[in-house]
């Protein structure tokens, strides 16, 4: 199981840099700089370097490739406040659009339809654990970068939804466009300079793109290489080079399969028959870390009172009841999200809401489940190959005692 969790966890990051973060981030080209026709050869290259240049900031060492997501996050939180600045200024000038706060109330339908999205958006803070023996000190950095991301994270997602609801009108927004279409529209505050300084904005917000994969891979792909080391994937990928101590053969493997899913996302988005059932299949590939989270929180709960006595790096406060509270509601949580992603509309149906999966994935149920449970079975299929592949490297394991002294207090 945790060799199946793994794979769950690290695979949604290729294939959410490839078939997501690229064509985000050639959107943003095209609408700040120049424009890509989609399908086109300037299409495919600039897709491929976007990829590539993400996988080698994690390919580098982490002394290295620390720093670009620490100026990436530096590029959001500017990005962000010059955002702000802008739209107070365009406030002065213009006028702002009204927000009707009672149109902002929660619906149970809306609930259970973004529920995976939040989710997603506020999961993996703690894969910096991931490059913790990288670290100088884990043990004070770790929980610390774990609260500084998630309030920064927080910040980045609530006041660019309110900026942007302030200069556009609610049914004008939509997704990027909605976004980038707001910043135009702030940024004619600036007049004859307002064109350069929408571009320039463009390209940092790439790097903020790129920024996010690489943040992503340099934790998956160590997960990954370490799970492969132990037996539980294909042995080949379980090596860190020994001159940049990074797991390079992982990065290339999510370097391949990212490039190879953008490459069929191009192709089959050029129809529209299949760029709906790719829509599915990228919805549920990019949901497998948030199912993967099923199980990681019940098994810290796990682990903690079966070897109560271990040394641990890191340890929530307040006992064994506080623990189980907080993996129990995250769990539940977690889980809604997942079955939603996965079968979406039984919920509805069973508490009364209406949900067509026709009107919202624009094909059938019977080609939305296909699709879905197809690619979860592809997945799994490839997890069970590397696990018995690996089947000589856990024949090979020792039992190693786990230390029952806390020589140094675990951080909170």
């Amino acid at each position: 199981w945790s060799s199946l969790n793994t794979i769950f966890y690290w695979i949604t990051n290729p294939l959410w840099v490839g078939g997501s973060l690229a064509f985000i981030g050639t959107e943003a080209w095209s609408q700040g700089i120049s424009n890509i026709d989609s399908g086109s050869v300037w299409d495919y290259l600039f897709k491929f370097l976007f990829i590539w240049a993400t996988i080698t900031t994690a390919i580098v060492s982490l002394k290295i490739g620390k720093w670009i997501p620490t100026l990436g996050a530096m590029c959001k939180v500017g990005l962000v406040a010059v955002f702000g600045v802008t739209v107070i200024v365009y406030g002065i000038d213009h006028g702002v659009q009204g927000i009707d706060t009672g149109k902002l109330s929660p619906t149970s339908a809306g609930l259970l339809a973004i529920a995976p999205l939040i989710l997603f958006s506020f999961v993996g803070f703690e894969s910096a654990n991931g490059a913790a023996e990288e670290m100088k000190d884990p043990q004070k950095d770790v929980p610390s970068a774990i609260l500084s991301s998630g309030l920064l994270s927080t910040f980045c997602y609530l006041v660019p939804i309110f900026l942007v609801l302030l200069v556009l009108p609610a049914k004008a927004v939509t997704g990027l466009g909605g976004f980038l279409d707001a910043v135009r529209e702030s940024y004619t505050v600036y007049g004859g300079a307002s064109s350069f300084l929408f571009g320039v904005t463009c390209l940092l917000f790439i790097f903020t793109l790129m920024n996010s994969g690489s943040a992503w891979m340099m934790s998956g792909d160590r997960v990954l290489a370490v799970a492969s080391a132990d037996g539980g994937f294909f042995p080949y990928f379980g090596v860190f080079n020994e001159k940049v101590g990074t797991p390079i053969r992982a990065n290339i493997l999510s370097g391949v399969i990212a490039t190879a899913f953008s490459v069929a996302a191009v192709l089959l988005l050029s129809d529209e028959s299949s760029a709906n059932a790719f829509g599915v299949v990228l919805n549920i590939a990019i949901s497998t870390t948030l199912i993967s989270y099923i199980l990681i929180f019940p098994s810290a709960f796990i682990l903690r009172r079966r070897y109560a006595a271990a040394h641990r790096p890191f340890r929530i406060p307040g006992g064994n009841g506080v623990m189980a509270a907080a993996c129990a509601l995250i769990t539940f949580w977690v889980a809604l999200g997942s079955w939603t992603a996965v079968f979406p509309g039984t919920i509805n149906h069973v508490i009364g809401l209406d949900y067509s999966i026709k009107d919202e994935w624009a094909v059938s149920g019977v080609t939305f489940f296909a699709f879905t449970l197809g690619t979860l079975a592809v997945i799994i299929g490839i997890s069970v190959l590397g696990y018995v592949v690996a089947s000589g490297v856990r024949s090979r394991t020792v039992e190693v005692p786990i230390a029952e002294t806390d020589p140094l207090p675990a951080a909170t």
